[in-house]
């Protein structure tokens, strides 16, 4: 598929296209994501397979606001702070998922935890109002390649793998989001990304385990 400028018209295309079980890639505010229904379990193994992902490594999973956050995980108070500080934004926090919520199970790889971002991009959010669907979105390249920032990168990266490439200029950021576990009794740091981790932690009011004390935090939280 061609890339095509992402006009209004394309966007509703893109959306269709999303609630008919696609993969499409298109621009966030950090790297340009390749995304489909989070609901859908074969679309969401269409993304794996283009990717070349391992079935272990989860997904971050787009929404609007902290609403529909709030449909898919349980939203505690630290992640409500942070949320109404940097969202939309280049955050991602990884919360515990809620069961009754019908995301498609290769989504988490089998965990029960959800890692959600609101993107602060006209374009990635015009398509989640348009879908009225949860989107995941990793980057938009082969793992272990650099993540693209243009249409052009995502089409050099991935070819007509996905249907449709919506052409929204260069992701403002050009870096992936940082990703904050809120799992545990510790918020773990998990990646450090666009968001600087001192303006996170002015937030929560606490300094982030060093990478030591982070592993055995993380350590025994494992049954």
């Amino acid at each position: 598929m061609p890339i095509v400028p992402a006009t209004p018209e394309a966007i509703a295309a893109a959306a269709e296209a999303l609630r008919g079980g696609e993969i499409i890639a298109f621009p966030t505010d950090t790297v340009y994501g390749l995304g489909t229904n989070a609901l859908d379990a074969d679309a969401v193994a269409k993304v794996f397979a283009a990717k070349g992902r391992p079935s272990a490594n989860p997904l971050i999973v787009l929404v609007p606001d902290l609403d529909k956050a709030g449909e898919l995980a349980e939203v505690g108070a630290a992640a409500r702070e942070l949320a109404e500080a940097f969202w939309p934004g280049a955050l991602t926090l990884v919360l515990p998922r809620r069961p009754d919520y019908p995301l498609a199970a290769p989504v988490s790889a089998g965990l029960d935890t959800i890692a959600v971002r609101a993107p602060d991009h006209k374009v990635a959010l015009a398509l989640l109002a348009r879908s009225e669907l949860p989107i995941v979105a990793p980057s938009a390249n082969r793992s272990g390649r650099p993540s693209p920032k243009t249409a052009a990168e995502v089409e050099t990266e991935l070819g007509d793998r996905p249907v449709m490439i919506l052409d929204g200029g260069p992701s403002p950021l050009g870096r992936e989001s940082t990703i904050v576990s809120l799992v545990g009794r510790t918020p773990l740091l998990l990646r450090q990304g666009a968001l600087p981790r001192e303006a996170i932690e002015d937030v929560l009011g606490r300094r982030f385990a060093e990478p030591s004390e982070a592993k055995a935090a993380t350590a025994e939280r494992r049954p």
